[in-house]
């Protein structure tokens, strides 16, 4: 008696988002385990041309529980969907430019014009160290939002489902 054929059986594989979701968690427990991590692969504008790696590796660090739980459940439910629209491929150039794209923006309001500007609440400094995944989170929920806009979610603690602009403008 066989239980599985041969040819059926396709092999374990995570995919990207559970490779995603499973390095950070790595990664988490790495920098729980020896902070040092922090300073070496988070971003930081005033020592990006010396450090330029951190503008990725940034991507898989964070604060606390709360930061990486967060950022992991949106990536898994928003992920998920968008996954299904384009396929493996543009879902991780959405992911990893999206997250790029954040932190450039970030260096920019921390050392130009823009820093004079900006609000005291979205103040930025040039000397800090930037640390998530919530820019290509906000990448991967934006593209599901553009492709597809009506789609009603549920946001905890909200009891009814709400249009999918809402709660990622809302999150924003």
């Amino acid at each position: 008696m066989e239980y599985r054929s041969h040819r059926s059986y396709q092999g374990f594989s995570l995919g990207a988002i559970g490779f995603l979701i499973v390095t950070n968690i790595i990664v988490f427990f790495g920098t729980f385990i020896n902070p040092y991590l922090v300073d070496l692969f988070g971003f930081t504008p005033d020592s990006f041309l010396q450090r330029p790696w951190t503008i990725v590796t940034n991507l898989f660090i964070h604060g606390g529980f709360a930061h990486i739980f967060g950022n992991m459940l949106s990536l898994f439910f928003f992920g998920r969907y968008l996954l299904e629209l384009v396929g493996e491929r543009k879902f991780l150039i959405i992911y990893f430019v999206g997250g790029i794209l954040g932190n450039i923006f970030y260096m920019l309001a921390a050392t130009s014009i823009f820093r004079q500007i900006l609000p005291p609440f979205l103040e930025a400094s040039p000397s800090s160290i930037v640390i998530g995944a919530s820019g290509a989170v906000f990448a991967v929920g934006g593209a599901l939002t553009v492709l597809q806009p009506n789609l009603r979610v549920f946001i905890f603690p909200i009891p009814a489902p709400i249009p999918l602009w809402v709660a990622v403008i809302g999150g924003f």
